[in-house]
């Protein structure tokens, strides 16, 4: 991602008049807001942090984006969808809720990844499915030549260095894996599409491309407000006869209302 720093700025280098400096302190809060959700995912893995923990960490790595966001003027007014335009208008003006909303899609983004998670693959592969789907939306409005063309050129030069990782590091990770991601990974690439999402002015529709993490979202509901127990990471147990760290036969993991 450091490598393609200049290369939204290719086509301006030599132009005295283009204000580099403005698409350039995006381009650094973003990454800033990226790495410094990579250490919290660390920290994550080495401390086993609590849930409440997990809600305030990604509000807090966003907010060098989402204060480049507010000194630069950036908009703070949506396009309504076409049944609400009669009554609304074409867009509006909601203000500071948009940046609430801003930071609120980078908790929603990095937990979602981490909590569809625990099987070898299934972190790196959804994120590899995301991204390209980013990617190719990214390209159509690139084609179309609508608005915002420089801050999606710049939403594709984090998304595509991203893509080459995880495939690569997917290679690894499949079944049987020799990789291990852990929060580290899913907090990298959840704040990777937030920030990719906040820069290019699509963050609504990049929920669009959430939809299998926001059903599993709502499923996880009780165990996540604390209505139902959450056993750690919900996977299967062995049962039955031991043989070299090894079992003959899986349950899956279930509660019921006499356990408690």
């Amino acid at each position: 991602m450091f490598i393609c720093i200049p290369f939204p700025f290719v086509d301006n280098l030599l132009d005295p008049h283009f204000n580099h400096l403005g698409y350039l302190q995006y381009f650094c809060s973003a990454l800033l807001s990226i790495c410094c959700m990579i250490f919290f995912g660390f920290a994550d893995d080495v401390l086993n942090l609590r849930w409440r923990h997990k809600l305030t960490l990604p509000t807090m790595a966003s907010l060098p984006l989402l204060m480049i966001y507010f000194v630069s003027g950036g908009s703070t007014t949506v396009v309504l969808p076409l049944p609400l335009r009669p009554l609304l208008g074409q867009t509006l003006y909601i203000g500071i809720l948009y940046y609430i909303y801003m930071g609120m899609l980078a908790v929603f983004c990095t937990n979602s990844i981490n909590i569809l998670a625990g099987i070898n693959g299934v972190e790196v592969g959804q994120s590899i499915v995301i991204a390209t789907s980013v990617l190719l939306y990214l390209m159509i409005e690139l084609v179309r030549q609508t608005c915002c063309f420089e801050q999606y050129i710049m939403s594709a030069c984090i998304i595509m260095p991203f893509i080459a990782v995880a495939m690569a590091l997917y290679k690894h990770n499949r079944y049987p894996s020799k990789v291990f991601v852990g929060d580290t990974f899913c907090y990298f690439a959840g704040m990777t599409f937030a920030v990719s999402g906040i820069l290019g002015h699509f963050s609504k529709t990049l929920l669009l491309f959430f939809i299998p993490q926001v059903l599993n979202f709502i499923y996880s509901t009780p165990q996540l407000f604390g209505l139902m127990p959450c056993p750690r990471h919900r996977l299967p147990k062995c049962v039955g006869t031991y043989l070299y760290s090894t079992c003959y036969t899986v349950e899956p993991c279930m509660w019921s209302p006499e356990q408690s």
